[in-house]
């Protein structure tokens, strides 16, 4: 089991009301998966739906089941809230934890927590496309019926992959005893998912696999380090000069109409300011949180606040 090492390897920041440990979305994520495990728990055995066992029942219905075989689409949210067990429960949401919490306090709990749900979906979008190729097994039982995927591990891998971006430096113990650089240790993990992808396990390779690459596409997005960067941003300012412009039309007077070219206005205040926020989150992509200055540091602080 990893965990961070003590003093020195570890850097604490000051700014954010003393470094929360449990940031608002992890620890409501914590509760929420916490929660429905207990209930599920509890009551999955003790009442029926139409003589099935509730748990079961619920598992059949929020848990993601293949194409074919009882797939809805709310399932691609509601199974990253299901865990097969105690064990599959604690060691997601301690990961979550740990590698998130920083995360959250950098990005903000409203970027934090559409970045989790995102690629969660996209873990189990990864599932759903290539277990029936690469994992058959893992999908379809020999009687025929479908099997059905439950946890929080896609998303979670994505969090692993965004603090190892962020963070590449930072020392992980592992077991307590061996210290890692957390790029290595994230990449250990990836590689050891691609080595094991067609086993006979219960463990959803493919959905780590594709939650992990969902977080690297977004974490390069966020930087602005995207291969295709400058198409987006083309596309982007494309978008909201459409939008300006639509904003305008019911304001200008017919008579003495006016063209201005959106590309030419003055910068915003809210504009700037998302300037530099970018350019801060590029400098944390290249040198970790560590290699920001106080006032870039505090910049940050004052952003994550609007956004919590």
């Amino acid at each position: 089991m990893p965990s961070y090492p003590g003093q020195g390897n570890y850097y604490k920041p000051s700014m954010f009301g003393g470094f929360q440990f449990f940031p608002p979305v992890i620890k409501w994520l914590l509760i929420t998966n916490g929660a429905v495990f207990v209930l599920l728990g509890m009551g999955g055995n003790l009442f029926t739906f139409d003589g099935m066992p509730l748990g079961i029942f619920f598992t059949y219905y929020l848990g993601l089941l293949p194409l074919g075989h009882g797939f809805y689409l709310w399932q691609l949210v509601t199974y990253q809230f299901m865990h097969a067990n105690f064990t599959h429960l604690l060691y997601n949401m301690f990961g979550l934890w740990m590698f998130g919490m920083e995360v959250e306090h950098v990005w903000g709990s409203r970027r934090f927590l559409g970045f989790y749900l995102v690629c969660g979906v996209a873990a189990g979008i990864s599932q759903l496309i290539l277990a029936p190729l690469l994992e058959p097994t893992s999908v379809v039982s020999l009687s025929g019926a479908g099997i059905p995927t439950v946890g929080a591990s896609g998303a979670v891998y994505a969090v692993l992959v965004a603090f190892g971006m962020m963070f590449p430096d930072r020392y992980i113990y592992l077991y307590f005893l061996l210290p890692v650089k957390a790029k290595y240790f994230i990449f250990g993990l990836i590689a050891l998912g691609v080595l094991s992808i067609g086993d006979q396990g219960t463990i959803a390779n493919l959905a780590h696999l594709g939650g992990a690459a969902a977080g690297y596409v977004y974490v390069l997005y966020v930087a602005r380090r995207f291969p295709f960067q400058s198409l987006v941003d083309q596309l982007g300012r494309w978008l909201n000069s459409r939008r300006f412009r639509r904003k305008e039309d019911p304001y200008r007077e017919v008579v003495d109409a006016k063209v201005f070219d959106i590309n030419e206005r003055p910068k915003t205040e809210q504009e700037l300011n998302q300037i530099k926020i970018d350019e801060i989150l590029d400098k944390i992509s290249r040198g970790g949180y560590q290699s920001l200055t106080e006032e870039e540091k505090k910049i940050l602080f004052e952003a994550s606040k609007k956004l919590n």
